[in-house]
């Protein structure tokens, strides 16, 4: 996996906001089984004016960037969402800092202060049927892919890959998991069977990232 750029940054970042918008409906549904089928509707409210504005954000360096999503979200984004996903953001900001382009390093520093920072502000843990249960595997995954020969020399398609084949096998495992955090955590025994909507939305930004990535750098892409 090489440097990446603030082009890249933006590649990433926007694919992003565009899979949340594209799939509230989806991740809506999802949370309406043992939730309040708040959390995509309240999602896109952030993450449209993130599209919307981003090209008025400050892109002197990744951090600013990152900093500016997550201050749109903590006050765009209703309900328990807002300060989770807002912090993740502020949090990886504050690591990325002023450098205009990271290496895979940085990545995953910047990875676990997000999930750091999920864990100070919304309590919970792994294993607690949360985002967290997709978000750690594939950080894990990404590491690993760091130091193996068998992912290096692609630009990191494979890497990113086989992250989001790991979010989305993790997310499909919070079924078994019985909800401890959030509206979920109320209906006991019946959160069990459904999986968590937050860790589904990660998996699905990451195929989302995956695909964009893979589509710039993949075999036969354009150069």
């Amino acid at each position: 996996m090489a440097q990446a750029s603030l082009d890249e940054v933006d590649l990433v970042l926007k694919t992003m906001a565009k899979t949340i918008v594209d799939n509230a409906d989806y991740f809506a549904q999802l949370d309406s089984i043992v939730g309040d089928g708040d959390f995509g509707y309240s999602l896109r409210n952030g993450f449209e004016v993130v599209l919307a504005d981003y090209g008025t954000f400050d892109r002197s360096s990744v951090g600013a960037v990152l900093k500016k999503i997550g201050l749109i979200i903590a006050a765009k984004v209703g309900g328990v969402s807002g300060p989770i996903w807002g912090t993740a953001f502020l949090r990886a900001g504050a690591v990325a800092g002023d450098k205009t382009e990271f290496a895979p390093e940085d990545l995953i520093a910047m990875l676990r202060a997000a999930t750091t920072g999920i864990m100070a502000r919304g309590g919970a843990s792994l294993g607690e049927k949360t985002l967290l249960d997709a978000l750690v595997p594939a950080t894990d995954s990404l590491e690993a892919a760091i130091s193996d020969p068998a992912f290096q020399g692609d630009h990191g398609v494979a890497a990113i890959q086989r992250a989001a084949e790991a979010a989305v096998k993790a997310a499909e495992e919070t079924k078994s998991m019985l909800a401890m955090r959030g509206r979920a955590a109320y209906t006991g025994e019946r959160s069990i069977g459904s999986v968590d909507a937050g860790a589904t939305a990660v998996g699905v930004i990451l195929q989302a990232i995956a695909s964009a990535w893979r589509e710039k750098y993949g075999e036969g892409a354009a150069t």
